[in-house]
């Protein structure tokens, strides 16, 4: 079993997010929930942004972490989304010169969301939702916020199950990279290249198709891999000499920070 950076199980956590994208905290909070959880290790993985895992390095000796330098790309393949987590990434400049063009999509998407929501009968504006994102990238998660706080709905699942969710009347699609350029950007940027929650793709065969495509890990252990399916995964990992990695997918409290097995 080649676990990322020979890392001893139940010292890390190797997927996480921060405000700098759909997070609910910020890098040094980060830090200090991982500090008190026990964690020796672990990576920053915001969405298709490195806005907050510079922060978390400087910070990481004070709390006596490592943080290893991630993201969390958006693909597609065969008309499925499928995130690529990178890791060990080297140069940082030139990927988060690579990401700008999706960073700003991400804003462009915004604006079309809140139009949708307005000829819904519920107006927001981009300022209610930057209130929300702060200086982060803006996701949809910012965006139901918003639309709670203004009172529209109950709460974010209500907003995503009737209006937001895939395919419903207010969302919008992002832009996504093809997969195999996923891939080629994270390891021209020195990182290895990690197949995110393959559970929720569903299908063995797509899988074994991506890691022929040259894929350099799995994550095996995912918060929502029961321990049948990370058996599943570890197995297709250590037939194909493949790294494996395990995260919490980290958003928030409904999230347990390092518990992932």
């Amino acid at each position: 079993m080649k676990i990322l950076n020979d890392l001893p199980l139940g010292t890390f956590d190797l997927h996480i997010h921060t405000t700098a994208s759909d997070g609910r905290y910020r890098p040094a909070e980060i830090l200090d929930l991982a500090t008190k959880v026990g964690l020796k290790t672990i990576s920053i993985t915001d969405h298709d942004t490195l806005d907050g895992l510079r922060e978390a390095i400087s910070l990481a000796p004070a709390y006596d972490l490592t943080v290893i330098p991630g993201v969390e790309i958006s693909t597609r393949w065969q008309s499925l989304s499928i995130d690529i987590l990178g890791y060990n990434i080297r140069d940082l400049d030139l990927l988060h010169s690579r990401l700008a063009e999706f960073r700003e999509n991400r804003e462009e998407r915004a604006k079309k969301i809140i139009e949708k929501f307005c000829r819904l009968g519920m107006p927001i504006t981009l300022e209610d939702v930057k209130k929300i994102s702060g200086n982060g990238i803006i996701a949809r998660p910012h965006i139901a916020q918003a639309i709670v706080v203004k009172g529209y709905a109950y709460d974010t699942k209500e907003v995503f199950n009737h209006y937001l969710g895939d395919g419903k009347p207010a969302d919008v699609s992002k832009k996504e990279l093809p997969l195999p350029e996923g891939i080629r950007m994270i390891r021209e940027a020195g990182g290895v290249a990690v197949l995110a929650h393959p559970g929720y793709l569903k299908n063995h065969e797509l899988i074994e198709e991506i890691i022929l495509m040259g894929i350099d890990g799995i994550e095996v252990w995912h918060r929502q891999h029961g321990k049948r399916e990370a058996k599943k995964f570890l197995q297709m990992a250590e037939q194909h000499d493949l790294i494996v990695t395990g995260g919490s997918d980290f958003h928030h409290d409904e999230h347990a920070l390092g518990h992932f097995r």
